[in-house]
């Protein structure tokens, strides 16, 4: 690997550009060499709109990886397809089960506009990773099954899956992150962590056989009770990692509190680009 660009074409916050469009959701291009992976798709066509903004063509991709199956994370995949279905689709075993959130007895869709079938349809080249670890270029691989090592870090339970007209607990097992292995160490890029930030990076750690360099995406920590939000910010900040660029789902009581006393962290915002070259 020489040349490595990861391009945030969507996230929550506007940047210095300011006619890219932000919304609630995550995209990221990830350019390797030769290689195009899009990693996430928001949750409309505005990281389409964005890419042709900042001088990215996404009309060619070698893979599209989602994160999981939230609207947030997939919900722009059937504008991708529009203009794009030539790719291979890594998605989770369990991706297009009926996702929800609940509060005070209601219930509240929070899945995929597309099924199986659309995929079908648009001859999507679709692979279920079905393995802990999968590399789907040299040094890029795809991770999930995260080991349970931080105790603190516990599922929200109002996010539920709906089967057989039936509620149960959301494990996210669906859900995955991107790992570059660098000379320089591991470069994580996250979609939202629901199965525990701490807990996915660790796994990664462990498996790939080399310390973090970069640290990207959303954490989750918007919903962490002080126990768990002071440990993932320790962990953030212990300065082992050289670049922090997490947001979206990180929430702005932790974003605020890593501005002031991680030196390392950098608001990752729709159209900001980091750059390495190996």
């Amino acid at each position: 690997m020489k040349n490595l660009e990861i391009t945030t074409l969507v996230e929550n916050s506007k940047g210095e550009h300011l006619s890219l469009e932000n919304e609630h959701g995550i995209s990221f291009l990830i350019e390797v060499d030769d290689k195009k992976i899009l990693f996430d798709t928001g949750q409309t066509d505005s990281f389409i709109k964005n890419s042709f903004l900042l001088n990215k063509n996404i009309t060619t991709l070698d893979h599209v990886v989602l994160s999981h199956g939230h609207y947030d994370h997939s919900g722009g995949f059937r504008e991708l397809v529009k203009v794009n279905n030539d790719f291979k689709l890594w998605i989770g075993e369990g991706f297009f089960k009926l996702k929800y959130g609940f509060q005070n007895g209601a219930y509240e869709y929070l899945g995929n506009d597309f099924d199986q079938q659309f995929l079908k349809n648009h001859n999507i080249n679709t692979s279920y990773i079905n393995q802990d670890i999968t590399e789907i270029e040299k040094d890029v691989f795809i991770v999930t099954n995260f080991d349970k090592t931080q105790k603190d870090e516990i599922i929200n339970p109002r996010f539920v899956i709906k089967e057989n007209n039936e509620f149960y607990k959301d494990a996210f097992l669906d859900e995955v992150l991107i790992a570059i292995k660098t000379s320089k160490g591991i470069i994580a890029i996250l979609g939202c962590s629901h199965p525990g930030m701490r807990n996915m990076l660790e796994t990664v750690k462990k498996r790939l056989n080399a310390p973090l360099y970069a640290v990207l995406g959303g954490t989750h920590l918007v919903e962490a009770d002080k126990t768990c939000l002071d440990n993932s910010l320790e962990y953030l900040n212990s300065g082992n990692i050289e670049y922090v660029g997490v947001s979206h789902c990180t929430g702005f009581n932790a974003m605020e509190k890593m501005k002031k006393s991680n030196s390392n962290y950098f608001h990752n915002r729709t159209g900001t680009s980091l750059i390495i070259n190996n």
